[in-house]
């Protein structure tokens, strides 16, 4: 987003501003070891768009933050007063913004792989010189997809195994885990069918519907174990 378009009147002489010299010691790195793209936007700031690649416990990615800045309109005749941002705000908050709604995360025990150091560093500074901010990431990452595992099976169990109930996060944290687990299979190329009841859309695996509780196959059902009172 160009600050023209966030300030209209900055086409205007007396609107633009001079934006100060940048620190070139002030940097740090965000590093993730999260298998996604990560694109966070903070329209308050510029620059307002950051991208992070997607990373693995191996191999993490990483994005190199400057700092940055955001305008202050003091008087409509005046020019802009930049209020400068510096690049450990900026990387704690790609990093907290990002993790704040994701579902499962509990603090720094459970969350995603994404962090930040201060600092312009490399891979193999991350690797030799800060070992233990790996492993602590990898170890909250794996809590985080275990969580999600967790609420998955609930969520496959309650639902009697409606696949839209399984979000794709929960279908990558078994994945990244090694987990077989039955719902892990994209949920359109689950076979669904209509209870002969009611007509509501069911899974072929469960016997029972979830809406009329129909027993539509009675071998099934025994091979379960579920059993009805008379």
């Amino acid at each position: 987003m160009s600050m023209v378009g966030m300030f209209p009147n900055m086409a205007d002489i007396n609107r633009r501003t001079i934006k100060s010299p940048v620190n070139p010691l002030d940097m740090s790195t965000v590093f993730s070891i999260l298998p996604i793209d990560i694109r966070e936007e903070k329209v308050t700031i510029s620059p307002s768009v950051f991208r992070v690649p997607k990373g693995t416990p191996d191999q993490p990615s990483l994005l190199h933050v400057e700092p940055a800045s955001w305008w202050r309109e003091l008087d409509h005749d005046q020019p802009l007063l930049e209020i400068p941002v510096s690049s450990i705000q900026v990387a704690n908050a790609i990093v907290q913004d990002y993790c704040v709604g994701m579902l499962g995360v509990n603090g720094e025990q459970s969350k995603p792989g994404l962090f930040f150091l201060p600092g312009k560093l490399s891979v193999e500074d991350l690797k030799t010189k800060f070992s233990g901010t790996l492993i602590k990431a990898i170890s909250a990452q794996n809590a985080w997809y275990t969580g999600l595992i967790k609420l998955a099976d609930a969520l496959w169990s309650r639902s009697n195994g409606n696949p839209l109930a399984i979000s794709d996060l929960m279908r990558l944290a078994a994945k990244e885990l090694g987990k077989n687990k039955e719902w892990i299979q994209d949920f359109q190329s689950v076979e669904q069918i209509r209870c002969k009841a009611c007509g509501t859309f069911k899974s072929p695996l469960f016997p029972v519907c979830p809406n009329c509780k129909h027993i539509d196959n009675t071998e099934k059902a025994k091979e379960l174990g579920i059993v009805f009172a008379a």
